[in-house]
């Protein structure tokens, strides 16, 4: 989806190089609640970021556990996935430190899905509060800092809303609820 391209193109562009990896961007696929990861998001969209900004990234996600001290390594994280989910005590410390010391986490569920959503969404406000995710104005710059994009269309029809989440004044999560996923690029998904 050319939006998850524009969105990450931004995204990418406010991620501070925490650890970066001889100047390059490492993006963190998290996995969480024990054992759960993504099984069909595309990385695709690391490649796009490389061709149109002077952003150098690797190509490919690297799968982190968001309970080890590994996870700040990575100045950018995925987390998504499908299905009801619970964080873990340690899961909730290490996600608020790192979003609190210059990370910064897309989360989105794999196909839509609305458990994972709310799930996410249960899980924020129990380590930020519960008035944390607010929705991103067509205003913000995420919209037009590298191309404009003035709408999320839905791949099921529909315009899509992004939310977000701030820490001193800086956006450090974007919510997607109705997905992201590039899946034109992911040959054999549940999408």
């Amino acid at each position: 989806m050319k939006t998850l391209k524009l969105v990450s193109l931004f995204i990418l562009s406010l991620a501070s190089p925490l650890a970066a990896k001889e100047g390059a961007v490492q993006c963190g696929n998290l996995i969480y609640a024990g054992t759960k990861t993504s099984r069909c998001f595309s990385d695709e969209f690391l490649s796009t970021v490389q061709q149109h900004t002077s952003i150098a990234t690797e190509r490919r996600f690297k799968p982190v556990k968001l309970s080890s001290d590994e996870l700040f390594k990575f100045p950018f994280v995925i987390l998504t996935g499908e299905d009801d989910f619970v964080l873990t005590n340690k899961e909730r410390v290490n996600l608020k430190k790192y979003l609190e010391n210059g990370g910064f986490m897309l989360a989105s569920p794999g196909c839509s899905n609305k458990a994972w959503a709310s799930s996410f969404q249960r899980e924020i406000k129990r380590v930020f509060g519960n008035d944390s995710l607010q929705e991103i104005a067509k205003d913000h710059a995420l919209f037009n800092t590298i191309f404009t994009i003035k709408q999320l269309k839905l791949s099921k029809g529909g315009e899509g809303k992004l939310h977000g989440l701030s820490h001193n004044g800086k956006l450090v999560v974007v919510f997607a609820s109705d997905g992201l996923n590039d899946t034109s690029n992911t040959e054999g998904c549940c999408c």
